[in-house]
């Protein structure tokens, strides 16, 4: 038989969360950001999910052109824009819209041939430093583009650095805004600025025409741990689970795994879970990470090996070979109700955020949809 780790994609969940970026921005159209092979879930899993969107946001070409295979013919937006003029080409064929954030890509467009115009969002820097254009040059960079006859509608475009908490005692946006509506205003063109965070805390002074759900279309909270899933209502879209594969008992002094950084203070049963680092679980994950057996929260042991981490059973006697652990996501159902861990409460425990678990699952690890 084959290993018993596997990571499930909940479709229904990814309907459901592209659902809430809608209801709280209703007067928006809104892209699922499916950067990153969906964010670790797959584009084609999770396709069937985010049917309902009214455009895709990501970074590949590559990925773009499996989105059109799987007979997608709205619109996609490229969020880095292209690396090299050939990739305009593409852009042409497959009626990609794409970002302009570098002079470089304003000339590329100008020595493009094509017989129909593109669709670009200009992006300005207004605080984050990553790409786009600086304010005292974003006007200059939209008449260029203007003027161009390889471009037909120009969008207008940001991304927050703070949305997700207070920067300086203020809201994590106020500063990117006035840097954004002084840079943009009079321009013509669909606005799009909100993340997830903005979508979640601030939609009403961000939503304009486009939203941008990354993070919250996968049931990751970007304003964890001030709020959590139940707050925003947010489903989890992957969970994470295997079996436990072989069972210790500890007395008083025994150590667990590499490095024995674990030390027993009185007996214990622990299990031993078929999962590693090398499936994508965080090696610097501590003791104390959360991680349901058979649905009930228990915690890690030890250092996270290769192949295998260890779970205290102490406390669970009906637990043992072959109980099923859930890593994250949903559990098993305990007393007839549902059990859940969030992945951002295992991202937390490991010191990194929940975008990471996603996208860290292992090719060894078998996906599918639930």
């Amino acid at each position: 038989m084959p290993r018993p780790i596997e990571a499930l994609v909940h479709t229904d969940a990814l309907a459901h969360n592209l659902g809430r970026a809608r209801a709280q921005a209703p007067n928006a159209r809104v892209w699922a950001v499916v950067k990153a092979n969906a964010y670790g879930h797959g584009i084609e899993r999770a396709f069937e999910g985010l049917r309902a969107a009214d455009g895709f946001a990501l970074l590949d070409l590559d990925e773009a052109q499996r989105l059109r295979a799987l007979d997608w013919r709205g619109p996609i937006l490229l969020l880095e824009g292209v690396f090299e003029p050939r990739d305009l080409e593409l852009c042409s064929r497959l009626k990609l819209w794409h970002a302009v954030h570098c002079e470089e890509q304003i000339d590329w467009l100008a020595m493009h041939k094509t017989h129909e115009p593109h669709r670009v969002f200009l992006k300005l820097n207004s605080g984050m430093n990553r790409l786009g254009f600086t304010p005292a040059a974003f006007r200059a960079a939209y008449a260029r583009l203007d003027a161009l006859p390889q471009v037909d509608e120009i969008g207008l475009m940001t991304h927050f650095s703070d949305a997700d908490a207070l920067r300086q005692g203020q809201d994590g946006i106020a500063h990117q805004v006035a840097a954004y509506d002084a840079a943009t205003d009079g321009l013509a063109g669909e606005r799009t600025i909100a993340n997830s965070a903005a979508t979640l805390r601030h939609a009403a002074r961000t939503a304009h025409d486009w939203v941008r759900a990354g993070i919250m279309t996968y049931g990751g909270v970007p304003d964890f741990p001030e709020h959590d899933a139940a707050h925003w209502d947010l489903r989890p879209a992957m969970t994470l689970r295997s079996k436990i594969i072989g069972v210790q008992h500890l007395q008083p002094g025994d150590t667990v795994g590499y490095g024995s950084a674990f030390t027993a203070e009185q007996p214990m049963r622990i299990g031993v879970v078929a999962c590693g680092y090398a499936d994508g679980y965080p090696r610097h994950a501590p003791t104390g990470t959360p991680v349901l057996v058979d649905g009930h929260r228990t915690r890690t042991i030890g250092r996270v090996s290769m192949d295998m981490l260890a779970v205290d059973l102490s406390a669970l006697p009906d637990s043992g070979w072959g109980s099923e652990v859930t890593l994250w996501g949903e559990g098993p159902a305990v007393n007839s109700q549902p059990s859940r861990l969030p992945i951002d409460e295992v991202a937390r425990a490991a010191g990194t955020i929940g975008y990471e678990l996603m996208c860290a699952v292992a090719p060894r690890v078998p996906i599918r949809n639930a």
